[in-house]
């Protein structure tokens, strides 16, 4: 048995206050989001700001070793050229760093504001041109004195390895590599038109090689990682936007139970207040129709006192339709749950409405299977899952038609209930309307009795309640098959009974 837990009806749901905090800051987070892909390509100016303090801190991290490889060339320079020509390199070299690492100083400084990314890019690279201007003095420098290709191979491998880091470590900065080895490029174009010699060339043909290579190599490296941060932010877009769906979803749960809330509290105060009147109704107008307390005296009266017993009975049994579906739906309803036998329950049943169907002159069909174990089930939900399924069956199946009421084993070895009428029937595209509470479909409204369409819907959860099935199959001025299906777990298999030697 299932017992749901009170409900109190005065309970506040929602707290809307605690939730404004909430939504500003993810309706903040979605305005930042799409500010970053407000614009299509790679000219967003909020990639391009974060692609330059990328750069300012990968600049700020490398300063702390940039003296050694500084230092180290200029002792390799001091060895070939004497010492007047590596000091002046290494003061052209530490002007140029200390003006770059001074432009990625303020940057940094900046990076919280809003700064332009053009401005700031053209300052960056004015440094870079500044260091460029020492690796142009290496590159023009020469060594009468030293051995055959000893100081151009020093020359090529600083150059090599120059172009190399720079590529590595600024590749975020667009053009880095062209703007910072230009004067370099110049350089070796003079050196190749003034020494002819094939080993010179081709390592001056080399270093222009890998200036062109390295310089492809950190624009892809570059568009990789705004690619990163385009999909970082469409990441962060639709983070904002699922947290907003959520919210949304979070409210109009919310909405949904507190309607439901009101829709409970309604129904728990009108139920008394509509039963007291109808009970007075019906039992003062069966008096009257008995003529208990003495003759009416007039047929017409007598005929009208009927209708009005007809009238309150067929309104109680909606009352009683609408209340039994709000208990349902609250997980308020009750099973007492025993051992039944489904015959005999559809038994009850087929008399219940068989004053109703002689009136139209309908004829019920029972096929029941013979020695079927009983069900573990509650007999007053079966026996309200029958009365549903016959009583709309009486309701569509027109004068002199039939009705098969069924009730066997499924192939899977549970028990089912199957009602089928040959009346309209029910087109398809219907089927999940008259499912849904108080939906009907339009062959109900044109020709049935009225009724508020909470049959089917009652049946299915009852059926729910019980682990089981409902099935609707209907086919258009043919007729509608209903079948409730119990699963085997739900079947008391009989025990045989033992012999006298056991």
């Amino acid at each position: 048995m299932t017992v749901a837990a009170h409900v109190r009806y005065d309970h506040p749901i929602v707290d809307r206050g605690a939730r404004k905090p909430r939504e500003r800051e993810v309706a903040v987070a979605i305005r930042a989001a799409r500010e970053r892909l407000s614009r299509s390509g790679f000219a967003n100016p909020r990639f391009e700001r974060e692609l330059l303090i990328q750069h300012a801190t990968a600049l700020r991290a490398a300063a702390t070793v940039l003296p050694v490889p500084l230092l180290g060339t200029a002792f390799g320079l001091s060895i070939f050229t004497g010492m007047r020509p590596a000091l002046a390199w290494i003061l052209l070299a530490a002007f140029g760093c200390i003006a770059l690492l001074l432009v990625t100083r303020r940057l940094l400084a900046h990076a919280k504001e809003a700064f332009d990314p053009q401005a700031w890019s053209r300052r960056l690279l004015a440094g870079h041109a500044a260091i460029g201007l020492s690796w142009a003095y290496l590159a023009a420098a020469d060594c009468d004195s030293c051995g055959a290709l000893q100081f151009d191979l020093f020359q090529f491998s600083i150059l090599f390895l120059a172009v190399a880091l720079t590529a590595m470590v600024s590749f975020t900065l667009k053009g880095v590599v062209f703007v910072a080895f230009a004067p370099v490029l110049l350089v070796l174009f003079g050196t190749m038109a003034t020494r002819p010699e094939p080993v010179l060339l081709s390592m001056d043909a080399v270093l222009c090689g890998s200036l062109a290579i390295f310089a492809l190599v950190a624009e892809r490296l570059r568009r990789n990682a705004l690619e990163r941060h385009r999909n970082q932010a469409e990441k962060d877009e639709l983070i904002a936007e699922l947290e907003m769906a959520h919210g949304a979803s979070e409210e109009a749960r919310l909405r949904a139970e507190e309607a439901n809330l009101a829709k409970s509290r309604f129904l728990a105060t009108m139920s008394h207040e509509l039963r007291t009147p109808l009970n007075a109704i019906l039992g003062f107008s069966e008096v009257i129709t008995k003529e208990i307390l003495g003759p009416v005296g007039n047929a017409t009266y007598k005929e009208y006192v009927s209708d009005i017993h007809a009238s309150g009975s067929h309104l109680l049994d909606l009352i009683n339709e609408i209340l039994d579906l709000s208990r349902i739906e609250a997980g308020r309803y009750t099973l007492n749950e025993d051992s039944i036998e489904l015959v005999r329950v559809a038994r009850d049943c087929l008399s219940y409405v068989d004053v109703k169907a002689k009136a139209k002159s309908i004829t019920f069909d029972a096929q029941f299977e013979p020695d079927l174990p009983a069900v573990w089930a509650d007999e007053r939900a079966i026996r309200q899952i029958v009365l549903n399924l016959l009583s709309n069956a009486v309701k569509f199946t027109p004068a002199g038609g039939s009705i098969v009421l069924r009730v066997g084993w499924t192939a899977g070895g549970g028990q089912y209930i199957a009602v089928r009428d040959n009346g309209p029937g029910i087109p398809p595209e219907e089927i999940p309307v008259v499912l849904s509470s108080f939906g009907q479909g339009s062959n109900a409204i044109k020709s049935a009795e009225q009724g508020t369409g909470l049959g089917l819907p009652i049946v299915q959860a009852l059926v729910k309640m019980h682990d089981g099935e409902f099935q609707l199959h209907s086919k258009l001025r043919q007729g509608t098959e209903a079948i409730a299906i119990l699963p085997h777990a739900r079947v008391l298999e009989v025990m045989p009974a033992l012999g006298p030697g056991a």
